[in-house]
């Protein structure tokens, strides 16, 4: 039979609160993670010959 899991102490509910918001701080400083939306539908390109667009 497995024990039950204790209570987080005190100390480690702050470690995690720390950790967690400088986990919220690098993704705020890092946003937008990816290229914007492109809006328009970009020209075909050679290996696109088999694929049929609709504009």
């Amino acid at each position: 039979m497995t024990k039950p899991h204790a209570a987080p102490s005190p100390e480690e509910i702050k470690e995690k609160q720390a950790l967690d918001d400088a986990l919220e701080e690098g993704l705020e400083e890092t946003f937008p993670g990816s290229d914007p939306v492109n809006v328009t539908q970009p020209a075909p390109s050679r290996g696109d010959g088999h694929v049929k667009r609709s504009d």
